[in-house]
């Protein structure tokens, strides 16, 4: 049996690295939009929430956004209104700069009163 070559060990072992190093740049993102989904749909059951108004809400979504270092504006969250339903749709993106590349990372967090 041959032994396996130095340099293929290397290559593995560089391409684990990056793996991981873009791993520890990406997962919070998608972790504090988790948690912004999370908020979301909390906001939206209590029935006193369905008779605030938008611009409330809007200023609910934000600094719940702000607290979790996310780039959300006031015309990224949409409030939609029906006779007895109310949805919060937030759409944005966050721009991720890595050496050599950059990616924009697009979420749509969103829920809806029942």
């Amino acid at each position: 049996m041959n032994p396996v070559p130095r340099w293929r060990i290397a290559a593995a072992v560089a391409v684990l690295a990056l793996l991981g190093f873009f791993a520890v740049i990406i997962t919070p993102i998608y972790v504090h939009n988790l948690e912004l989904q999370r908020y979301v749909s909390e906001i939206t059951q209590p029935a006193e929430n369905q008779t605030k108004p938008d611009e409330d809400l809007r200023s609910m979504v934000m600094q719940e956004a702000r607290k979790l270092d996310l780039p959300v504006k006031a015309d990224n969250v949409h409030i939609l209104r029906s006779q007895d339903k109310m949805r919060i749709d937030v759409r944005y993106f966050v721009r991720v700069t890595l050496p050599g590349y950059t990616v924009d990372l697009h979420f749509y967090p969103g829920a809806g009163s029942r």
